[in-house]
């Protein structure tokens, strides 16, 4: 069964930094595109960032450009994000995402087949 598993997230206080992971078991991620995705309370969820199959093209939303970085070890079959200059605004539940698709990626949810259970991160003082 494929399965995708955040973590890493938390509480912190605006400014800090958290590193997302997302873990797969039951594939490799090596041929998969990567999406972060979040959903606030009462919100749609959202595209944050996202990274091609071998890392090679990134896309991120204006809100996280400059702050949030997609990454990825094929060796560790995982990908991570490195979320910096935390703000309130930045709460929510934060889920990865994936589509067997080569070189591109994309931030909407319709693109991605496999999806995580979601991680909780709050940043508040």
């Amino acid at each position: 069964q494929l399965q995708l598993v955040e973590s890493g997230g938390g509480l912190v206080q605006p400014g800090g930094s958290l590193r997302l992971s997302c873990a797969a078991s039951g594939f490799t991620l090596d041929n998969y595109a990567i999406g972060w995705f979040r959903q606030a309370p009462g919100k749609e969820r959202e595209g944050v960032t996202c990274i091609s199959d071998s890392g090679g093209s990134t896309f991120s939303t204006n809100s996280v450009k400059g702050r949030f970085t997609s990454s990825r070890d094929n060796a560790d079959n995982a990908v991570y994000l490195q979320m910096n200059s935390l703000k309130p605004e930045d709460t929510a539940v934060y889920y990865c995402a994936a589509v067997r698709r080569p070189y591109v990626c994309s931030i909407a949810t319709s693109f991605y087949e496999y999806w995580g259970q979601g991680t909780q991160v709050t940043v508040s003082s």
